[in-house]
C-alpha cells in the first residue's frame, strides 16, 4: 500500500474554519466507521454458496504466474510442500518490495518499489536480469505466453519479454497504478488510481475497453468465469463483464450510515464457491454472492483489512477465507456463514493477504517483521522465519519463496521419502 503525503499552508482565519470544519467531519466520518463494526449482516444460508470437494494434493512443479495464485486470486496452492524447510538461497537489498514474486518455469520474478524489475534462477537465486520500468511500484507481475506484464505508479504498464528482459511495448495511462495486472486468452486486465478498469490486448497494448469506477481501483481484478470482480476507493464492489466491459453489477457494504461510506476496498477479492471475499477499511471483511452481488455476510475485526483474502477448501477443514487485520489477528472465517472457526496471531499488525500452501496458512506482520505459518485446520503455528513485512510466501510446487521487506528467500522442503508430508 504506497501512500503519499501533502503537505497543505494555512491562509488566514477563514481558511482555520474550514480545515477545523473538516477535521470534525472526518472525525464523525471516523466515529461512524468505527461504530458501525459491530452491525455485522449474516445472511450467509439465503445466498448463493457451491463447495465442491477438495481434490486431492499434487505433487508436480507447477507455475504461480499472478498475484494471490490465480486469477481469481485464491492465493491456495494444493501441494505437499510443508515444513520443516532448509534455506537453499536469499536475494536481498535495500529497496521495499512490497509485492510477492511470481514463479513459472524455474524462473522468480518481482518488482522493487523504485521501479525495478527482476528475474532470478529459481534454483540457484542468481539474477538473469534487471529491468527499470517508472521511478515507483507496488504490485506483482503477471506472465502469460513468454511475457511478462507489469504496471507502475509512474502511470505506466508494459509488457517484457520474459526470457531477457526486452522491452515489448508500454502505455502511458492517465493516471497511476498499483493494481497487479491479470492476464487470460490474451487479454490483460487492470485497475488505476483514476478509478479506471482496463482490458487490453496483450500482445499490442491496444485499449479493448475501459470500465470507469466511482473511486480510485487500487485492487488486482479477480477474474471468475466470465466476470471480473473488483472493489473501489468509494467502497462499492462490482461485477463487469469480461468480455464486454458492461457492468453486471454493483453494490455498496451496505453498512454506511448519515450519507458517509462505509470504506475503502484496498483489498483484492478471492472468488470462490459462488462468493466474491474482500477486506475494507472499515475493519470488515465481506461476502458477496458472484451472480447478483447480494451481500452474504460481514465480519468485523479490530481494526483495518488491507489484506486480500486467501479462500480455500483444504482437506480436512471446511471452505474457508483466511485474512489478516491491523488488529494484529489473522482470522480463519466459514466461507458460508462469516462465523470464527479459529485465530492466530504473529507479532503485530497484518496487511498484506496471507497464502495456503498445502495445510499450512502463510501471513507476515509490519511489526515483528517476521513470517508465520499455521496450521490450516485449528491455527496452530507450525512455521516462523525471521524475514517478513507485507505478504508471506508463493510456491512452485517444489519449495517455497518467502517475501522479506527487501528479500526473496527460497526454502526446500526437509523431505521425508520423495516430498514433505503431513
Amino acid at each position: 500500500m504506497f501512500i503519499s503525503e501533502r503537505h497543505r499552508r494555512r491562509r488566514g482565519p477563514l481558511v482555520v474554519a474550514v480545515v477545523l470544519l473538516a477535521l470534525a467531519g472526518a472525525a464523525l466520518a471516523a466515529f461512524l466507521v468505527l461504530s458501525n463494526r459491530t452491525d455485522d449482516v449474516r445472511r450467509g444460508d439465503e445466498v448463493e454458496f457451491r463447495a465442491p470437494p477438495p481434490p486431492p494434493p499434487k505433487d508436480d512443479t507447477v507455475d504461480w504466474p499472478v498475484y494471490h495464485y490465480d486469477t481469481s486470486h485464491t492465493g491456495y496452492l494444493r501441494t505437499r510442500v510443508a515444513p520443516p524447510f532448509k534455506e537453499r538461497w536469499v536475494f536481498s537489498g535495500r529497496v521495499l518490495m512490497e509485492f510477492p514474486p511470481i514463479v513459472v518455469d524455474g524462473s522468480v520474478y518481482f518488482m522493487r518499489n523504485n521501479g525495478g524489475t527482476y528475474r532470478l534462477d529459481a534454483d540457484t537465486g542468481k539474477v538473469k536480469w534487471k529491468k527499470q520500468i517508472g521511478e515507483l511500484s507496488a504490485t506483482s507481475p503477471a506472465y502469460s505466453d513468454g511475457r511478462l506484464y507489469v504496471s507502475s505508479l509512474s502511470g505506466k504498464i508494459a509488457a517484457l519479454r520474459a526470457r531477457n528482459g526486452k522491452l515489448l511495448w508500454q502505455k502511458q495511462l492517465g493516471s497511476r497504478t498499483e493494481s497487479s495486472p491479470i492476464v487470460r486468452r490474451g487479454i490483460l486486465y487492470f485497475g488505476t488510481e483514476g478509478g479506471d478498469l482496463y482490458a487490453l490486448f496483450a500482445k499490442t497494448g491496444r485499449v479493448k475497453w475501459k470500465f470507469n469506477a466511482s473511486g480510485a481501483i487500487k485492487a488486482s481484478p479477480a477474474l471468475s468465469g466470465s466476470t471480473l470482480y473488483v472493489g473501489d476507493y468509494s467502497g462499492r464492489m462490482y461485477a463487469v463483464w469480461a468480455k464486454t466491459g458492461r457492468e453486471r453489477w454493483s453494490t455498496g457494504t451496505s453498512g454506511s450510515q448519515f450519507g458517509f461510506a462505509a470504506g475503502n476496498f484496498y483489498s483484492t477479492p478471492a472468488v470462490d464457491f459462488g462468493r466474491v471475499y474482500a477486506g475494507n477499511t472499515d475493519g470488515k471483511v465481506y461476502s458477496f454472492g458472484t451472480r447478483t452481488g447480494t451481500l452474504a455476510w460481514s465480519h468485523s475485526t479490530g481494526g483495518y483489512v488491507y489484506s486480500s483474502p486467501a479462500v480455500a477448501n483444504v482437506p480436512g477443514t471446511r471452505p474457508t477465507v483466511y485474512v489478516g487485520s491491523y488488529d494484529g489477528n489473522l482470522y480463519a472465517l466459514d466461507a458460508r456463514t462469516g462465523s470464527t472457526r479459529w485465530t492466530a496471531r504473529g507479532g503485530g499488525r497484518i496487511s498484506g493477504g496471507p497464502s495456503v500452501v498445502g495445510r499450512v496458512v502463510y501471513f507476515a506482520d509490519l511489526d515483528s517483521k517476521a513470517t508465520y505459518g499455521v496450521d490450516a485446520r485449528n491455527g496452530e503455528r507450525v512455521f516462523k522465519r525471521s524475514r517478513g513485512y507485507y505478504n508471506p510466501v508463493v510456491s512452485d510446487g517444489k519449495r517455497l519463496y518467502m517475501t522479506g521487506y527487501a528479500s526473496v528467500t527460497a526454502l526446500d522442503p526437509v523431505k521425508q521419502g520423495r516430498r514433505a508430508r503431513r
